[in-house]
């Protein structure tokens, strides 16, 4: 998921630019580092978090789960808390990356839908991990340019479109969902089915601008392109109110990839307090509802599905023939060198 923090990320630098030149900032705050998807928490949630226990949130974002795993890795950051997707979490389990979760500092744990909880197989009883929110991509489709389109990703294929289009660059979903059309998990670790999967993202290739997991909702506002593969909040954060209603938005029938991202601290945090008081207040039902009015995604949250006032883009029940994205272990070697050649290929 994702949304664009700036005035945050501004604050921080001024704040680190003052502090480099010497001149008069005031005390420093405590401060809590945290990595989330682009466009993600609005900013009014970040600052009433910084304002009631008096810190700093020194907020970063991603693009894509590859890239905070990367950076990650590397040793980049110093960061608290992240909110990986759950394939991830996996991952970083196996990596040892996360401290286990004392539940007792989440008291709002308990808001969780347990039915959600019971599908996180990626961290069974969320050891290490918080269920943040739950989603999928799908298709945007400009109706005042686009009217006549199938209800499926099939719509990648439409001559009218070339030159329109842009997917998601993220392997994971553009290799799921060529998988899902073809009717295959989008887990599959069977080297024929990729290859087939390969073979109609380079047919989907022909007709796209670009893949893009960062501008497309922009791009699409502005009229560049008139179908998108990406999450609908994305788009409709770029539109104009008056324009929204030419943005036809759908999660496919036939299923898909879909996410349930999470919030974890870091085996080397240096604000642990600070991180599970972040935690903990995402999830008070009137700061949750806060967020999902933002991404207009559905709630995980129960008691804050009474009191959203904005109707999610998609109900819950669209994801019902979705699959969550598991962890590949050794295959994923084999995605990373299909997604390279789709990269490069022609």
């Amino acid at each position: 998921m994702k949304r664009v923090l700036t005035a945050v990320a501004a604050a921080a630098l001024l704040l680190a630019l003052c502090i480099g030149a010497g001149v008069g900032c005031g005390p420093q705050k405590p401060r809590v580092y945290v990595y989330n998807w682009v466009d993600y928490i609005p900013e009014e949630v970040v600052k009433e978090f910084e304002k009631r226990y008096g810190v700093r949130v020194i907020y970063d974002m991603f693009a894509s789960n590859e890239e905070m795993y990367a950076k990650l890795k590397a040793g980049g950051g110093g960061y608290d808390v992240v909110f990986p997707s759950g394939d991830f979490v996996s991952i970083m389990i196996k990596e040892g990356m996360f401290k286990e979760i004392d539940k007792s500092r989440v008291p709002n744990f308990k808001h969780l839908d347990t039915a959600i909880l019971a599908k996180a197989l990626f961290d069974p009883g969320s050891v290490y991990s918080v269920p943040f929110a739950i989603g999928a991509a799908g298709v945007t489709v400009n109706t005042e340019r686009v009217s006549d389109f199938p209800r499926d990703w099939r719509i990648f294929e439409m001559p009218e479109i070339r030159g329109r289009l842009t997917l998601l660059d993220d392997m994971r979903e553009v290799l799921g969902v060529a998988l899902s059309t073809l009717g295959y998990s989008i887990n599959s670790t069977t080297d024929s089915e990729l290859e087939e999967a390969k073979a109609l993202i380079l047919e989907w290739k022909r007709g796209a601008v670009k893949f893009d997991s960062e501008t497309f909702g922009r791009g699409f506002a502005a009229g560049e392109f008139w179908v998108v593969h990406g999450y609908a909040e994305n788009v409709q954060l770029a539109l104009e109110d008056n324009a929204r209603d030419k943005a036809y938005f759908f999660i496919p029938e036939t299923g898909g990839p879909m996410y349930l991202d999470n919030m974890g601290i870091l085996k080397d945090a240096r604000n642990v307090d600070l991180a599970y008081k972040f935690i903990n207040f995402i999830h008070e039902p009137q700061i949750y509802a806060k967020i999902m009015d933002f991404i207009q995604a559905p709630s995980i949250n129960v008691p804050a599905r009474k009191l959203v006032t904005e109707e999610p883009m998609y109900p819950i029940e669209a994801l019902d023939k979705m699959e969550f994205k598991q962890d590949l272990g050794d295959y994923l070697e084999v995605y990373n060198r299909i997604w390279q050649e789709i990269r490069v290929g022609g």
